[in-house]
């Protein structure tokens, strides 16, 4: 029986068990006249396949064994695994291609020494540009988007972003309460690095006042005027949401740290703070910041990530099956198809400004049909 290995790599988010859950099914139970495939968990992303030791590993491949990279999955195991967050294979940044340290040479040599058919792996951009060149060289891949920023290009949806939307709005919805009561600004940060998806679709469903995203720089003057003009109409406090890659008109990102990731990415955070020490200076009124960070995505998947999470992992067995690899699986237009990794590979999808955006209220558009 051929083999398919499956990994989750980057941020975890709700909907990656789901995914893995009917993969295993399908490859198990793939149709009438279809041939089942064997599914091997690979723990921790693409560090499992870098680190790993297939050859302390003898068949069926039960459990983690000593190494704890590797397990055969089974349909009994999985069954329940849609309803929980976060990855049960376990995630990391790890990049094979780092240039500082590449290690791809390692990757394709386990992935031969398993005796993968071909590798599914579920992530964002940086997780699916590890696939991208590993099938360049020839090794089968398919990827599967998940990202809760979705940001990723050539799919509407990614996994995890809907589940983060709700989280969102529940964590705003009590931040209601203990604003309106002490007569509060609360500036309220959100992931988002390069897009406001997230900000934005969580801002105009919490009801925030002033929305910040990273497709428009703001300028601190005209937020402040906005959160005045509010508190001058008589209402006692207003909600701030700021994805963590948005900036001041002429300023520059926020560093919660000077480092680098693996995959050459600073560490953004703390522009929420910086935001309402200006709101505060400028307006005089009490200014708090709340950062959501992992919150984001933690908790367990909203019903429409299970029903994406479900459909795209079996979408991933069905390319295999076709001898489709090299592609993503992808929403688009409302139908599931695929586009070639190689296509999405250092693009973003970004907010609309001029669709989706008020670039003079700082909040989503209030003309939606046209004209």
């Amino acid at each position: 029986m051929k083999k398919i290995g499956i990994l989750t790599g980057g941020g975890d988010c709700p909907g990656l068990n789901g995914a893995i859950k009917w993969l295993v099914k399908t490859c198990e139970d793939p149709g009438t006249g279809a041939v089942p495939f064997e599914v091997i968990g690979i723990r921790d992303g693409w560090k499992g396949l870098v680190k790993g030791d297939p050859d302390r590993l003898q068949p069926p491949f039960s459990d983690f064994g000593e190494e704890g990279y590797f397990k055969r999955l089974t349909s009994a195991e999985v069954r329940p695994w849609d309803r929980q967050g976060g990855t049960r294979l376990g995630t990391s940044r790890t990049n094979p291609f780092n240039p500082k340290n590449d290690r791809s040479d390692v990757v394709i040599r386990n992935i031969e020494r398993l005796g993968l058919y071909a590798i599914v792996a579920i992530g964002g951009e940086d997780t699916l540009s590890v696939a991208a060149k590993l099938s360049e060289r020839g090794i089968p891949t398919v990827g599967i988007p998940k990202t809760i920023d979705r940001d990723l290009a050539g799919t509407e949806y990614s996994i995890g972003f809907e589940t983060a939307v709700n989280v969102i709005t529940e964590e705003v919805d009590r931040l209601r309460t203990t604003a309106g009561s002490h007569s509060r600004t609360f500036v309220v940060e959100t992931m988002g690095r390069h897009a406001g998806h997230l900000a934005l679709q969580g801002g105009m469903s919490a009801g925030a006042y002033v929305i910040l995203i990273p497709e428009h720089d703001y300028d601190v003057g005209e937020v402040n005027a906005l959160v005045a003009r509010r508190r001058q109409a008589g209402v006692r406090y207003s909600i701030v949401v700021i994805a963590e890659g948005a900036k001041a008109r002429g300023g520059s990102v926020v560093q919660r740290t000077s480092g680098l990731d693996d995959f050459g990415h600073v560490n953004l955070g703390g522009v929420g703070e910086v935001l309402a020490q200006e709101i505060a200076k400028g307006t005089g009124l009490e200014t708090r910041a709340v950062v959501l960070s992992h919150l984001q995505r933690g908790g367990t998947p909203c019903a429409y990530d299970r029903r994406m999470a479900r459909n795209f992992g079996i979408c991933a067995v069905n390319l295999i099956q076709n001898g489709q690899t090299g592609r993503m699986v992808s929403f688009l237009d409302g139908k599931y198809t695929s586009v070639p990794l190689s296509e999405i590979i250092g693009k973003l999808s970004l907010v609309d400004v001029e669709r989706e955006y008020d670039t003079r209220l700082y909040n989503g558009k209030r003309t939606i049909l046209p004209l």
